[in-house]
């Protein structure tokens, strides 16, 4: 019985932290040189938090509620793509870290387990996005790559082709994108996870 009440109450968390994540979604923020279809939220950081509290899978499905309510909230203005990508790179990125903060759940940990994820999605961001994500975009809106890199080179003088849009924009917009979800999460979850803590003992 005593289980039970637990995981319903951890359940009712994580619901709750996928419904904050969704919300956030719809605060963007245009960062300088990155591609302007490209913004910055801070839909990840209840994502990041639910993951620490109770390990990589809750994060995950975390991730899941947050984009299915967004998407019931307001329709995918990308054909789906760019929830797509949202969802792989959210998943990859509190996986990262929160297994790593199992191994050692101190602050040290955290800070090294989010360091880790940081640098680790935004590399595979690239890959992702390079044979993935950005031709699919291109096939689903009858684009050309040529004409997706021509929207990056008006707001990115260093952005040349493809190669040099991926190494000046997306790759430094990612970094910044998980580093300040790890700050803010650095600074923030230990008062937060003693309250949660407590409501699921």
């Amino acid at each position: 019985m005593k289980q039970t009440k637990f995981n319903t109450r951890k359940m009712m968390i994580i619901a709750m932290m996928g419904a904050m994540a969704a919300i956030l979604m719809f605060f963007e923020l245009s960062v300088p040189l990155a591609p302007p279809f490209i913004k910055f939220d801070f839909s990840d950081l209840p994502v990041l938090i639910a993951s620490f509290l109770y390990g990589p899978l809750y994060g995950i499905a975390t991730a899941a509620i947050k984009i299915l309510l967004k998407l019931l909230i307001k329709p995918t203005s990308t054909a789906f793509v760019g929830e797509l990508s949202n969802f792989i790179l959210t998943s990859l990125f509190v996986a990262i870290a929160s297994i790593i903060y199992r191994f050692n759940k101190t602050k040290k940990g955290a800070i090294i387990g989010m360091s880790v994820s940081t640098l680790t999605t935004s590399i595979l961001a690239v890959f992702s996005n390079f044979f993935v994500i950005f031709p699919l975009y291109a096939t689903m809106f009858g684009m050309t790559m040529d004409a997706i890199i021509g929207m990056v080179v008006a707001v990115n003088p260093w952005v040349k082709d493809a190669m040099t849009m991926f190494l000046f924009s997306i790759l430094p917009f990612n970094i910044f994108k998980y580093g300040v979800i790890s700050l803010i999460t650095a600074l923030i979850y230990k008062k937060i996870s003693i309250v949660l803590k407590r409501y699921t003992e």
